[in-house]
Parts: structure tokens; sequence; C-alpha cells
């Protein structure tokens, strides 16, 4: 049973940004053929499902579940321009020039979004609220003014240090040794943002399917043959949206994206006055650690959202819950006696290089590896490679330049994530 002082009497096992945006039930039919088949029916898919059929092509988005019930309703809410590796590193890889590409694409990701958002009139609370990123060790403080400093020939980020005697102004906490501020990074409502996705690809003549798992994906010729739950669909295209939720109807793609479970957990109303000497401004928040931690004010600033791995292993919400609660009240001891009202999960999906992909193989195409940076990036490289498969014009991005690296003996099940993450633990304790 539940611990009354852990959870809220209205405590949910459910996401937090189900309550302002259930999940649809309906299903559209499924019809025997389709120009294009989209395999999931997140952001990737609804992006690239939008461009396909304003195109004039038939598109048909499979889900195998309801629509948007992956991590397109289970975010954070939060919009970088993240890519993790830096210039330099990326430069090393690839050269300047492809490197400088990369770059420009994550801010291009978070453009994309707000621009589409603006142009279809979306009420999403999308807001550019800006990033606080602790330091959690005084070393990684150092660090962090490094990057900033360091040269960024793709665009100015405009990041700027806050030293620790300067935080009260951006979070109520001595937890962390200062940071820096990413003032182009935004906020959303995610649900919100998904059900409008929806209305937009409804209204362009997108079918719906849901609950119709995907069981099998035949090369024909021409074209795919997809079997699904719900029968069988014949398709000129198939776009391949699933990212973190990849199964074995791929067998090439599932090698390639490591499936990792993040947790979430909103907390019950908190005072006002508290919530303003806490989080004093509504900017998305993160830290420096490997494990790191992600939290933000919900939009109507009544609760906090606090998110991260604290399992070695996949595991229940309902236990990763209390464990994310005793972290948040160890960085704000002011919180302490607060409850529990949400507690999920969501499966985000890296890539052996930190980078996200996009591609096409004969008909088939991809995007996904989006490194925990999907809010953003999901929707930008679904438009494009929508784009892409209806050949439309400015469909490249740099991201279709890369190899797109396995493992050898790796088959999708990330054996080696439990004592990775244990040595991610050891690491941001000790600052290694």
């Amino acid at each position: 049973m539940a611990d009354p002082a852990v959870f809220a009497d209205d405590y949910k096992p459910l996401p937090y940004w189900w309550e302002a945006a259930p999940p649809e039930t309906g299903s559209d039919p499924l019809h025997a053929e389709a120009d294009i088949a989209v395999v999931g029916s997140g952001y990737t898919g609804l992006h690239a499902a939008l461009q396909t059929a304003r195109a004039g092509l038939s598109t048909v988005v499979i889900e195998a579940e309801t629509p948007g019930w992956g991590c397109s309703t289970r975010n954070g809410g939060q919009i970088s321009t993240c890519i993790k590796p830096s210039f330099a590193t990326l430069s090393a890889r690839y050269g300047p020039d492809l490197a400088a590409a990369i770059l420009r694409d994550g801010q291009a990701s978070l453009d994309h979004i707000e621009r589409v958002i603006a142009d279809e009139g979306l009420e999403t609370g999308f807001q550019r609220v800006g990033r606080f990123h602790g330091a959690h060790l005084p070393q990684c403080y150092d660090s962090l003014a490094r990057d900033i400093a360091a040269p960024n020939p793709a665009y100015e980020t405009g990041a700027y240090m806050v030293p620790r005697d300067a935080m009260q102004a951006e979070l109520g906490t001595r937890a962390y040794w200062g940071g820096a501020v990413f003032p182009r990074h935004a906020s959303i409502d995610p649900g919100r943002y998904h059900a409008a996705l929806l209305r937009l690809c409804r209204a362009a003549g997108v079918q719906i399917v849901s609950r119709a798992r995907v069981t099998e994906l035949e090369r024909l010729s021409p074209g795919f043959r997809l079997r699904t739950a719900k029968g069988a669909l014949k398709a000129g295209k198939v776009i391949l949206a699933t990212n973190g939720y990849s199964g074995p109807v791929s067998p090439w793609h599932r090698r390639r994206v490591i499936p990792i479970g993040s947790y979430v957990i909103a907390t019950e109303p908190v005072p006002k006055t508290v919530m303003d000497r806490l989080f004093p401004t509504d900017r998305i928040l993160s830290d420096t650690r490997k494990l790191v931690y992600y939290y933000r004010p919900s939009p109507d600033r009544t609760r906090v959202l606090f998110g991260g791995r604290v399992s070695l292993r996949e595991t229940d919400p309902d236990r990763t819950g209390p464990v994310l609660l005793r972290e948040l009240v160890r960085l704000f001891p002011d919180l302490k006696g607060t409850r529990i009202s949400h507690s999920w999960a969501g499966t985000v999906a890296f890539s052996f290089d930190t980078l996200m992909h996009a591609g096409e193989d004969d008909g088939l195409f991809h995007a996904m590896g989006y490194c925990g940076s999907g809010v953003g990036m999901a929707g930008y490289l679904g438009m494009k490679i929508g784009r892409r498969a209806a050949g439309l014009e400015d469909a490249e991005t740099a991201f279709d330049r890369l190899p797109y690296p396995t493992r050898p003996f790796y088959t999708g099940t990330p054996w080696f994530l439990a004592p990775s993450v244990l040595v991610y633990r050891v690491r941001d304790r000790f600052g290694w």
C-alpha cells in the first residue's frame, strides 16, 4: 500500500500532463493501402506525417498503444538546443564544418518548434524561460565556465555564469556551487503540445490507428507490407518513429538505440510563498551530474516536477517516486513534508555516439536516438524526414551525414546499463 506520508491522497501512477490532455482512446480504421506508413505517434511521427499529408500523400500513423503513449507525453517539458558533444569533440570526430552544422541543427530544432506553434496558433504553454544548469561540485562550476567561454562558431548561446553567492535570484537552495544560465531554452506542456499536433494531423487528413502494434515489416517490390494487431497495410514508404520504444520489427535500428528509463514525479500543490522563494523564476532546471536531475515548476506554478535516473535497473514508478522525492527534499529542505501526486516513467533512447540520427534505406526512413533532447529534436528531425519521404526541398540535416554506430553483440537489450549507472554514481559523487 502507498505510504500516506509520501503519496498524496489523490496519488496517480500516471503522467501529470495527462490531467490537462488525457490520452485519446479512439482509433481510425486501418485501410489496406497508403502512400506513407508512419510507425509511432509521438512528436517524430506526427511532425513527419504532417509534412507528407500536406504534400498530398495518403498517410497512416500506426501506434502500438494510444497516441503519444510514449515519451512525447511523459517528458519534463524542457526544450534545449542541446547537442551533448562539444564543438571541439565534434570537430575531432568529423571536422569543423560538419561539427558546426550539427550545432546549427541543434539551434534550429528549438526554433522550429517555436515557429510551428506560432504559425499554427497552437495552445501549448510554450515559453522561452531559459535554463539554469547547476554545478553540483566546485570543479563542475569551473568546467561549466570553461565550456561557456570556448568558441562556438555555429551560434551565440548567450549563456552566462551565476556564482554561488548570486544564486538566490535563480534557486532557493545551497546545494549547488553556482551554475550557468542558457537564456534561449524553453518550456512547454508536453500533453497539450502533443494533443495540438494530433489535431493538426487529423485536419491534414492523416489517419491515426491506435492499438495496432506492428508485428512484421516486409519489403515488397516496390513498397512494404506491415502486419499489425489490426490487420495488414501496404505502403509505398515507411517512416520508423519509435525511438526508445523500437522493437524487433527492424533489428538494424534496434541495435543502434539504447532504451533507458527516466522517472518523474509531480508534487502535491505547494504554498505560493514557498514556490516563489525556491523557484523565483520559471526557468527549466538541470545539473551537472552524469545521472542528471531535471526539474521545473509546473506551468501554473503550483507544483514541482522532478525527474531523473534513480535506479540501476528498470523498475516501478511507485518505487522510484519516493527516491526522487528524497532527492528533491535534499536539494530543497523547505519541501520536507510535501507528498507525491503523480509518479511515472518514460523510455528515452541514447546512441553510442551520443548523437541523434536520421536517414533512409531504400524507402525505409528513420529519425531516433535523441539522447534526452527529444522534445525539440524529435519534432525537427520528424519534420525533416517527412519532407525527405515526400520528396520536398529543404529536407537535409547534418545528421543525415553521420554513420550510425552500434556495438558487437548488442541486440537492443542494454545489459550493460546497471554497471554503467553504478559507475556514473561514483563519478557524480567524486567528480571524476
